[in-house]
């Protein structure tokens, strides 16, 4: 079965604490922070982009796991922040880590899910046979408009996994999707920042979505959330997984090591992601993790996963690359002005 091989995240040392962002725009910003449950949000350093993050986030997860780049036979990168409308970000990141010229390699774009949507397609070329190894990667610089409530949770960073079937650390034993045609969220060629649909991005977007998909992988593997140790579920908010979470009836220390959002913000494509690797990293074989992406407009996807044996095998050192908590740690605060031109919103005649 196809799995995950080795995996790696990557975060700017960059924040701003959301209470900057209210200073600059006024009292009524006080009452977006208290529904968001998110305190501080990371930001991209003005030689970092959706490419850099990913880059890497592969780097990192290459350097778990002895893994010759040469084997390498997909690149997919997710993400609605790519440094180039016609150009894709996937082939800089195999180049860089001497995957080319032998390889498939596209960028996808489904909002927030293109990570996963990634993974899933790494699972089939590597189940059919026609790759070794398939890289799957979540990353992005998140939009925001100024004083729009995406600027208070849109945030930059990235995970990659590695996929295939050679001793995997952990077995993807079954993915399942749900989507429809819900435009809860949507940026149009040229226009520099998203829109939203306001209510309707929590139902009939994010809730019917992930409950859809969550559901699902129930019904067709016969499981429910008392058979998982951990779930990871998109996190555009820490108010959304933790709502969902309850819902479907998982509980609050199932989601606690994947909940990273409160000190990250949202990363888009990278955000169920880093939370599945933030899980991993404390995860141990017999380990059952559940995992359901969303992406506006709008679908998600679920993973049932199982920690093998192997990531407590000679082969793959966890400590070769930095965990998610220790990427959050030691950040460099910034305020709004900084923010404004490492985001590009303040720009240099």
């Amino acid at each position: 079965m196809t799995g995950i091989i080795t995996y790696g995240a990557y975060i700017p040392r960059y924040r701003i604490r959301l209470e900057e962002i209210a200073r600059v725009w006024g009292d009524n910003a006080q009452d977006i922070i208290g529904g968001l449950g998110v305190r501080e949000k990371s930001l991209p350093d003005l030689d970092e982009d959706t490419a850099t993050i990913a880059v890497e986030a592969a780097r990192f997860a290459l350097a778990r796991r002895t893994v010759d780049p040469a084997e390498i036979g997909a690149v997919y990168v997710g993400s609605e922040s790519h440094p180039y409308a016609v150009k894709p970000t996937a082939c800089t990141v195999g180049e860089a880590i001497g995957a080319t010229p032998v390889m498939t390699a596209a960028d996808y774009e489904f909002a927030c899910k293109a990570g996963t949507a990634g993974i899933q397609t790494c699972m089939g070329l590597v189940g059919a046979g026609m790759v070794r190894y398939g890289l799957a990667i979540g990353a992005d610089v998140a939009q925001g408009a100024p004083s729009d409530a995406l600027e208070y949770t849109a945030a930059a960073g990235g995970a990659a996994f590695l996929i295939g079937a050679d001793d995997p650390i952990a077995t993807i034993h079954r993915t399942v999707s749900f989507t429809t045609d819900t435009p809860d969220f949507w940026r149009r060629e040229g226009q520099n920042y998203p829109r939203h649909g306001g209510r309707f991005t929590g139902d009939p977007g994010y809730f019917k979505h992930v409950q859809g998909a969550a559901r699902l992988m129930f019904e067709q593997t016969g499981k429910s959330p008392k058979d998982y140790d951990y779930a990871v579920f998109h996190q555009p908010n820490a108010k959304f997984p933790q709502r969902v979470a309850e819902m479907l009836g998982f509980t609050p220390e199932q989601i606690r090591p994947g909940l990273v959002v409160p000190t990250l913000g949202n990363t888009y494509s990278g955000a169920s992601m880093i939370g599945l690797a933030a899980t991993l990293d404390i995860a141990k074989p017999g380990d059952r993790i559940f995992v359901t992406s969303f992406g506006s407009g709008a679908g998600s996807d679920s993973f049932d996963i199982e920690v093998t044996d192997a990531i407590e095998s000679e082969a793959f050192k966890r400590e070769g690359a930095p965990t998610v908590r220790q990427l959050l740690a030691n950040p460099i605060y910034v305020d709004y002005a900084v923010y404004a031109r490492h985001k590009g919103k303040i720009v240099m005649q």
